[in-house]
């Protein structure tokens, strides 16, 4: 498995053991409608005002959305790079934001069920976003096969919830698989609350759900954060505009930069960043 990632490095002309140290942060949700992914899309610009380089890959291989969010219509996507039509570089979208997008595959059934020679082929194109310092996936909502692929490889798992109890039922069950489907737990499995009218609202979900994993999950999960409910955010989204480019200074764009922030002084683990990742998947 190592040789056979190390193999993809060098056909890209990059040493396995200089490769650059490009963090994976996989954004996931127990259930649609969250915000998961105007946050993945907003972490990525608070990151960029960082001076960083992110990539913003819409892993959502049903109903993906991230090229909606910014107003853009692509004309290839990552279906076309799993079909092998395209390469990974003939579908990376430059923004006017300062981020770049990896459209997502609707229609798409299972990134599962592709053959182990498709699944290298997948492995090496996304060994060409070596550039970037992060690459931001937004998986697709739910729990499924696809999503766990892509949780599973991650540095960082963030889970988005909301204050609502089946939103926080959904977003247990999915720290729930990730535990169960993670071995070493070399991940960073961190917890964000969504939409809260209060800084003691967003605690007080985040310490229930932090208290349940650690009790019956024996898995310790970070509290990165919260988000409060914010007009900015749905006027945001119909205009197709990121909520942190439409008010930088709104509650919501303030509590993601916070985000970002905390996030960014955490260590990626030592077999972590993209040489990882790709190893990682290729294990699925």
């Amino acid at each position: 498995m190592r040789e056979q990632v190390d193999n993809i490095w060098e056909m890209g002309g990059v040493s396995p053991g200089r490769a650059k140290k490009t963090r994976i942060i996989a954004v996931t949700s127990g259930k649609g409608g969250v915000g998961k992914t105007n946050i993945s899309v907003n972490m990525a610009l608070a990151y960029a005002r960082m001076g960083k380089k992110v990539v913003v890959m819409d892993a959502d291989l049903g109903l993906a959305n991230v090229n909606v969010i910014l107003n853009i219509i692509p004309k290839w996507n990552l279906y076309h790079v799993i079909r092998k039509q395209k390469t990974m570089q003939d579908i990376l979208l430059e923004t006017e934001y300062g981020i770049s997008i990896v459209a997502g595959a609707s229609g798409f059934s299972k990134i599962a069920n592709l053959s182990d020679e498709d699944r290298l082929n997948f492995i090496h194109e996304l060994s060409t976003l070596s550039h970037a310092d992060i690459v931001i996936i937004d998986t697709g909502a739910g729990i499924s096969i696809n999503v766990v692929d892509f949780v599973a490889a991650a540095d960082d798992a963030v889970v988005i919830t909301t204050p609502e109890p089946t939103s926080i039922t959904d977003a247990y069950s999915m720290i729930k698989i990730i535990a169960a489907e993670v071995n070493n737990l070399n991940i960073g499995v961190k917890l964000v609350v969504n939409r809260v009218r209060s800084v003691a609202e967003g605690k007080k979900v985040a310490d229930r759900l932090i208290g349940i994993a650690a009790q019956f999950l024996n898995i310790k999960v970070d509290y990165l954060g919260f988000i409060y409910e914010d007009p900015t955010v749905p006027q945001a989204v119909l205009k197709q505009r990121p909520f942190m480019v439409l008010d930088p200074r709104a509650k919501a764009s303030q509590c993601v930069a916070h985000i970002v922030t905390r996030l960014e002084k955490t260590d990626i683990p030592n077999e972590g960043g993209l040489g990882g990742f790709m190893k990682k998947f290729l294990k699925r």
